[in-house]
């Protein structure tokens, strides 16, 4: 419900739109503080936007793209514009823990900072207006300024740093969970052997990563019926013809190598051990590091992610390169690894696959870094229109500071992989704060924007070939109890320490 201030946002609005309130807001109301309105619109139309972290990243998105539209849901003038929105929905992300009610004080925090003392804050401290003004942003816009900020970092990629000349895309697969509303159980149902109202829906995502920059270059999700494969087809298209796809074993398949060479796409794969026994097993020497060429045949049996007609276009044989090597360091589980790669050049050393097969690891750390420091492991918005965009603003707001690590990379001419993502999150965003007052003083923003670029570059993690690291956790988890029925239907638990209290003190001597 709108307060009073609020009303005459609304009305304001209203009567500029529609001629039937043009009437009937002085009746209820009064005459407007029309002063008031334009004057905090125009803070809006002059600084553009009322997030800080515009400063450090409005460079990498196109301004065009955030601009009213000419007809539909973003063409009216409003206080929650398409591009604040957008920067209060980015710094949501950026921000822990943050949440609606601290985007909408931001905003009103900006405003109440450009108006007199003595002058009313025009706009209210509810959360439904920006709440609603998320659920407008097109799925379009966001698509394209995530492609955009990709392409940038792609473009910036120095030929040095190519791996024989091709550009490698990682892809993995991930799991995500997100608000138990009947709603977001309808699109990604959670298992079925967990009880009703016990557990969370449940989204399985597949990434495409860019080994040089980090970079997502795009995802695919579904719910846990959506096998990891078929989402990794819907990928297929964001490759370009001469990339280098490195996989793990769950998606190395006939269907999928076929695919990627008739798209002029490389693989480089581990082979499954059940592939490698009733495949190619007997074509393979029996020695424990080979490199070989070898040619296998197509599967007799068409595989239930393929459709008959696809199984037909298949070629009948696949030339292949092999190559097996022993793991000789401590602490690693893998003794021995079977790769499959359609890269046939001799020129390409079998120690560069296994070592490009080892950076593999990379996209581990890369969902790491977008799922705990950007809190996109679990979802907050309980709808699945709003859902799907909370899962893209995690894309670009992960993507943009990439591109910041990126330019520090190339501007103080050190490895973008040493480069902290964690460092460079919390520098950013201490830097924008920073900055908060200096709209009209382009000099001084410059100057903080270097000091944040070198301060960003000087925050390198320690080179650690080799390092084991163990999938454990050292500190416990709480002892509380686990949930088994709805939270409405257990009551009241009794504490552990109960009958303690009643009981004798010689008892307790």
């Amino acid at each position: 419900m709108l307060d009073v201030n609020g009303a005459y946002v609304y009305l304001f609005f209203m009567r500029h739109t529609t001629p039937f309130f043009q009437a009937f807001g002085p009746l209820l109301f009064g005459k407007p503080p029309v002063s008031a309105l334009a004057q905090a619109f125009a803070i809006f139309s002059k600084s553009r936007t009322l997030s800080d972290l515009r400063k450090a990243f409005g460079s990498f998105v196109p301004h065009a793209l955030l601009q009213p539209q000419a007809a539909g849901l973003n063409s009216r003038k409003r206080i929650f514009s398409l591009e604040v929105v957008f920067w209060s929905f980015f710094d949501q992300v950026q921000t822990p823990n943050g949440s609606c009610r601290e985007a909408v004080r931001k905003v009103m925090a900006s405003v109440r900072r450009k108006l007199p003392a003595d002058q009313d804050l025009p706009m209210s401290a509810n959360t439904s207006a920006y709440c609603q003004a998320r659920a407008r942003l097109p799925l379009d816009t966001m698509d394209k300024i995530n492609t955009h900020l990709v392409e940038r970092m792609d473009n910036h990629i120095p030929e040095d740093q190519l791996w024989h000349g091709h550009r490698v895309r990682l892809v993995d697969g991930t799991g995500i969970s997100m608000p138990d509303t009947p709603e977001n159980q309808a699109s990604w149902p959670q298992s079925k052997s967990q009880k009703p109202g016990c557990g969370f829906p449940l989204m399985n995502l597949v990434g495409l990563f860019c080994l040089h920059t980090g970079a997502l270059i795009q995802a695919a999700h579904g719910n846990r019926f959506a096998h990891e494969t078929k989402l990794f087809k819907r990928l297929w298209g964001a490759l370009n013809k001469g990339d280098v796809l490195v996989a793990d074993r769950g998606f190395c398949s006939y269907g999928a190598m076929a695919a990627l060479m008739a798209r002029g796409v490389n693989a480089l794969m581990r082979l499954p051990e059940k592939k490698i026994r009733k495949a190619i097993g007997s074509k393979l020497p029996k020695s424990d590091s080979f490199d070989v060429l070898i040619s296998w045949k197509r599967p007799i049996q068409r595989p239930r992610t393929m459709t008959p007609e696809e199984f037909a276009n298949l070629p009948k044989t696949l030339f292949l390169r092999v190559v097996r090597y022993k793991i000789a360091q401590k602490g690693y589980r893998t003794q021995s690894v079977t790769l499959a790669t359609t890269l046939l050049e001799t020129s390409i050393p079998a120690a560069d696959l296994a070592k490009l097969y080892l950076r593999r690891w990379g996209i581990e750390l890369n969902f790491r870094e977008i799922k705990i420091y950007l809190n996109m492991d679990v979802l907050r918005c309980l709808t699945p229109h709003l859902i799907e965009r909370e899962l893209r603003m995690h894309f670009i707001a992960y993507n943009a500071i990439r591109c910041i690590m990126q330019k520090a990379a190339l501007t103080h001419h050190v490895e973008l992989k040493r480069i902290s993502f964690k460092g460079c999150l919390d520098t950013v965003r201490h830097f924008a704060n920073a900055s908060s007052g200096a709209e009209e003083k382009p000099r001084i923003i410059s100057t903080m924007l270097e000091e944040m670029l070198l301060a960003i570059a000087k925050d390198l993690n320690l080179h650690r070939p080799g390092r084991s690291e163990p999938r454990v956790k050292k500190r416990r988890p709480k002892n509380y109890r686990l949930m088994t029925k709805p939270r409405h239907e257990m009551g009241p638990l009794p504490h552990r320490k109960v009958g303690i209290e009643n009981t004798p003190k010689t008892a307790l001597s």
